[in-house]
């Protein structure tokens, strides 16, 4: 009997998998958003079973079992690690059409070799065979980012962040490049005035600066901004519900500034100007810099306010938000581009109704100096599954140049995700391969090949400048 992942997979002309097969599958993976531990990378840390690598904060995975009726107790909680996992297996039979589906038997196949299905039946020899397997060097952290040909791989890092794993990988000959990435999103979050004059005091000590007023406050971002570049950064990202973009006098800034540091509550209206004020500096340290600048926006996050005080922040109840985007948007990019410091942007949204909304936004602001300065980033969170990629692909075709798009990233917490990169390379062969056979696009070989290539591997290379 054929696998389920079988050598076809999605690719359903004869076009697609040529496509996929000669040109897509060889091309090195360059993953410039994910949250993976710099420490478990640096260390070349040992797993020690399937459940550490594979469900320990995956939220995706959680969300799943919590509505199939598994207790916390076999998600986050106290059970072993074997228990955890064959909880889990009891849920993945039930996932069919949900992309997790896909997922669970892509990664086994690609790391492990292991075709059977996931399910209670298998549970125990599929725990037995990747546990031995993660006992071998051949699944290390660090291997099993070889194992996907991974050349780059991007970690999200708070500005007062020693860097000390980067620094310690980078001595190291393993064969790919792991950088930072700048997410200043606690440093302008002024809606907890106690929280953020604790965290401007830090990043004031982490700096060597003293902070005591706004300016000596940015001095000492700016000074974290110079060190992460200094230690190989090249890009900026930012989680937002929206960008805020609202006017003000600088001397409203500086009184808002001194109100939140005596620890008074600012009204929505002084904590919009701050968060716009930050915004535009942060904006205006990248541009200097030559970084990329990242924004995730429209996730409206720990919304379940009982297992919130329950389980803490970002363990899976989160959702997409509804909020407007453009407005503020178009403010805050046409603000720097009249002063020409806005630098190369990716916009990403959460809510699909919003597609048309961002890809138009960036077009508004490529002016011909670099090849896809502004990028409509690719299908985020929840649009990160089949229909939600095509409709961005097909968005992004219609009213942008796919041919410049920047390709797919990975945003996660599993060192067994990058088979999604696999995923969106035989999805975009797929679409490829239709096209031509409906007509839609002609059977040129080396033009489409050459989409091919610069959306999974060049665009990226050399947008974000890696060498």
């Amino acid at each position: 009997m054929k696998p389920f992942i079988h050598e076809h997979f999605l690719l359903e002309t004869q076009v697609a998998q040529e496509l996929y097969h000669d040109v897509a599958s060889g091309l090195p993976i360059i993953d410039y958003h994910n949250h993976l531990p710099p420490e478990q990378i640096a260390s070349n840390h040992q797993f020690e079973n399937i459940t550490q690598v594979w469900l320990y904060g995956d939220h995706y995975k959680w969300r799943a079992m919590r509505a199939f009726g598994i207790d916390e107790h076999f998600i986050t909680g106290a059970a072993s690690d074997k228990e955890k996992f064959l909880k889990w297996t009891e849920v993945c039979p039930h996932t069919l059409r949900n992309p997790l589906f896909h997922w669970t038997q892509l990664e086994l196949k690609r790391y492990f070799g292991i075709e059977d299905m996931l399910n209670p039946d298998t549970a125990e020899s599929i725990y037995e065979q990747t546990q031995e397997q993660l006992q071998s060097s051949e699944f290390s952290a660090q291997a099993l980012l070889q194992k996907m040909n991974v050349e780059v791989v991007c970690t999200t890092d708070d500005p007062i962040g020693s860097l000390e794993h980067h620094a310690k990988f980078r001595e190291q000959d393993s064969g790919f490049s792991m950088l930072p990435a700048f997410r200043p999103d606690k440093a302008m979050d002024v809606s907890n005035p106690e929280a953020f004059a604790k965290y401007a005091r830090q990043i004031g000590e982490v700096a060597g600066i003293k902070v005591k007023d706004l300016h000596s406050y940015m001095a000492a971002v700016n000074e974290r901004h110079t060190f992460f570049a200094e230690q190989g950064c090249k890009l900026s990202d930012h989680g937002l519900t929206v960008i805020d973009s609202v006017t003000f006098t600088g001397a409203e800034i500086e009184d808002a500034f001194d109100e939140v540091m005596e620890g008074k509550t600012l009204s929505i209206e002084k904590q919009l100007m701050l968060r716009s004020f930050f915004l535009l500096e942060f904006a205006k340290m990248d541009h200097e810099k030559g970084w990329v600048q990242q924004f995730h926006l429209g996730a409206i996050r720990n919304i379940n306010s009982r297992l919130l005080d329950t389980l803490g922040p970002d363990t899976g109840f989160d959702s997409i938000g509804d909020y407007s985007q453009a407005e503020s948007l178009a403010r805050f990019l046409d603000t720097l581009d009249q002063s020409d410091q806005l630098t190369k942007t990716i916009l990403f949204n959460s809510n699909p109704a919003d597609n048309e909304v961002f890809a138009t936004m960036a077009g508004n602001y490529n002016d011909g100096t670099i090849k896809g300065k502004m990028q409509w980033g690719s299908a985020w969170w929840f649009l990160d599954q089949l229909d939600g990629m095509e409709k961005q692909i097909n968005t992004l075709s219609n009213v942008g140049l796919l041919s410049s798009f920047v390709g797919m990233l990975t945003d996660s917490r599993s060192f067994l995700s990058f088979p999604r990169h696999e995923y969106f390379r035989r999805l975009l062969c797929n679409i490829l391969g239709n096209d031509v056979a409906k007509g839609y696009l002609p059977n040129d070989r080396a033009l489409l090949s050459k989409l091919v290539e610069d959306v999974c591997y060049n665009n990226a290379k050399q947008y974000f400048n890696f060498s």
